[in-house]
């Protein structure tokens, strides 16, 4: 945590910086950036959460990191439903995207005027949970995948980077 600079962490259950940056939301009345895998958005806490900040109309972006994955087990094995239409449910504006910059920015017109959620897919290069360098063969599926990219790969870094950097001034 960092309460300087206003950014915080959680509490050690998975997802609940959610709940967390929507009580500092409502308190604050300051616009809030909230990140989250799609697995932990799956706890019971995250949808109360957004549900909460849909009623109080409060000025939060939720960003789920969707890797499609739960350490190794695949979204379609544990769920038959998109966080986006559940957030739509709550009645917060949502979207399924790509994670291309592009498409992230042209999403964000209404950011911060009330509740929105950006599910982004993505890819994970390298294990999340652990330090360093991940063993290669975990995600040899996404080999191709990532070298097909090449310099675009760091050029969508780089323009991720200043539109994040961009809106937050």
């Amino acid at each position: 945590q960092c309460k300087e600079k206003h950014i915080f962490g959680h509490d050690g259950l998975m997802g609940s910086q959610v709940p967390i940056a929507v009580g500092y939301c409502y308190t604050t009345k300051h616009p809030t950036i909230v990140f989250v895998g799609d697995s932990a958005a799956e706890e019971d806490y995250v949808f109360s959460a957004i549900g909460w900040a849909s009623t109080k109309n409060i000025p939060i972006l939720f960003v789920v990191e969707d890797n499609n994955l739960s350490i190794l087990t695949e979204k379609k094995v544990r769920r038959s439903w998109e966080m986006d239409d559940v957030a739509k449910g709550f009645g917060v504006e949502s979207y399924n995207i790509s994670d291309n910059p592009n498409d992230i920015k042209k999403h964000l017109n209404n950011v911060f005027q009330k509740p929105m959620l950006l599910n982004i897919n993505t890819i994970r290069k390298y294990w999340h949970a652990g330090a360093g360098i991940d063993d290669e063969n975990v995600f040899d599926r996404y080999k191709d995948e990532m070298n097909s990219l090449g310099i675009e790969a760091e050029l969508i870094h780089k323009e991720n980077k200043k539109i994040v950097e961009d809106l937050w001034q």
